[in-house]
């Protein structure tokens, strides 16, 4: 394609045989035999030829490109749209999956809880007599258990998640696809020895079953706030209702988000007791802003639910 303008001139001389180019477009074709004999208004010392070739417009690529990209950004609204709708309708089916397979699993576990314990207390005082020191040893267990748990988990989850069993645990830093994730299995892996505990004290009596019952019950009530904060409240895998606008919850899930930043070395690896594994660390600031941050998302999110 030529682009500008361009003369290029041609000069004829017929009193020389010689024929030559020049760098700046000047061609001089010579006649070969002399026009001496000619009269001289026949004769003729050269003439020159100019000519002007025109741009011509063709299309370029990136013209091409041009109205490609224009018909492309007309369709990608459309486009977005329907990727966006098709997200969201996954989205909430997978947070329906969870949500049946959490109240399923916390209502199965928490109604055999209560009747372990109605049913397992009741044999015991059938004789009339109330053995205190089984009684409290469950108690104690129970509570022992449950806060033990807290410190299992941050033990477990540094030593162990985060390092030899990464490959299991990774899938909870990722993005996750479907209801479910193979960090899950961690949660049935928890809830093996507490079925084994609550089983042996239950169909046995005395104070070694009743320390067993205690701590299998005290897992069993860690379990299930662990699965309503941190899948729940955390991770927003399943609406957690009233939970939200606890406000000690709400600072164990800005502590919680962080870990998954990475900005203080993983750390809290703990749950309910992250807040104060922040502190010792020098992590105040950073979880004021995370739960100044979630608080926006929390109210942006209520406002557009009320308003449609």
């Amino acid at each position: 394609m030529a682009a500008g303008l361009s003369t290029t001139t041609v000069t004829f001389n017929p009193l020389h045989r010689s024929f030559s180019s020049s760098s700046s477009s000047n061609f001089r074709l010579h006649h070969p035999k002399s026009l001496a004999g000619l009269p001289s208004p026949l004769r003729f010392r050269g003439f020159s030829v100019c000519y002007v070739v025109e741009p011509r417009r063709q299309s370029s690529p990136v013209d091409n490109n041009d109205e490609r990209t224009e018909r492309t950004n007309a369709i990608d609204p459309e486009l977005l749209a329907l990727r966006l709708a098709e997200k969201l309708e996954r989205k909430e089916s997978e947070r329906f999956t969870y949500l049946v397979a959490a109240v399923m699993s916390s209502f199965g576990i928490t109604s055999m809880a209560v009747m372990a314990v109605y049913y397992r207390f009741s044999w015991q005082m059938e004789g009339g007599v109330i053995p205190m020191s089984e009684m409290f040893g469950t108690f104690a267990l129970s509570v022992g258990a449950a806060v033990g748990m807290e410190f299992w988990a941050r033990w477990a989850h540094r030593a162990l998640w985060h390092a030899s069993l990464w490959n299991m645990h990774e899938s909870h830093h990722k993005p996750r696809e479907g209801p479910f994730e193979l960090n899950d299995v961690f949660a049935i892996i928890n809830a093996v020895p507490a079925i084994g505990l609550l089983s042996y004290g239950f169909f046995n009596k005395g104070l070694v079953p009743g320390l067993c019952f205690g701590a299998g019950l005290g897992i069993t009530v860690f379990g299930i706030a662990y699965m309503f904060v941190h899948d729940g409240l955390v991770h927003k895998r399943f609406p957690v209702g009233p939970i939200a606008d606890v406000p000690y919850l709400r600072k164990v899930a800005a502590a919680h988000q962080l870990h998954h930043t990475d900005k203080f070395d993983g750390v809290p690896y703990g749950l309910f007791l992250g807040p104060k594994e922040l502190e010792e660390v020098g992590g105040d600031e950073e979880l004021e802003k995370e739960i100044s941050r979630r608080i926006k998302l929390y109210k942006k999110g209520s406002g557009s639910e009320s308003s449609s």
